[in-house]
């Protein structure tokens, strides 16, 4: 049963994460593109802001995608913890915890979900229990 347990935490929190590295790339899921978040990233003081929303969108959807699959799982846990820590920094750590005042509740989240799969492994389900 742990094993689907963590395919189940790899899969959502994986897929999730890829999504919200399409909406930086592009306009899926209601995202705004590369154009908008850079300009977005600009005024937060990420410089200069396109190819920071490039970096931020690709660490997403590689560090999700790898999550999914449970392939590289530290590389791709080191992906997602590095752009939390971003995110928390620069955009939610002055608005406090919770989420609901765009606090760094939800980044947490998914950094200590990411670091805690890292540590005890994705389980068989996964891509890394093939090849290592």
């Amino acid at each position: 049963m742990m094993n689907l347990g963590l395919l189940l935490i790899r899969l959502v929190m994986g897929l999730t994460f890829m999504g919200h590295g399409a909406q930086k790339a592009s306009y899926l899921f209601g995202g705004s593109g590369v154009n908008k978040t850079g300009e977005s990233f600009e005024s937060m003081g990420l410089k200069p802001g396109i190819p920071m929303a490039v970096l931020a969108a690709l660490g997403e959807l590689i560090g999700g995608g790898f999550f999914v699959l449970g392939l590289l799982t530290p590389v791709s846990a080191i992906l997602i913890v590095a752009t939390m820590l971003v995110a928390i920094v620069k955009a939610h750590l002055s608005h406090g915890y919770w989420n609901a005042k765009n606090g760094f509740e939800y980044n947490l989240l998914i950094a200590s979900v990411a670091i805690g799969v890292a540590l005890i492994g994705p389980g068989e389900y996964a891509l890394d229990a093939l090849v290592f």
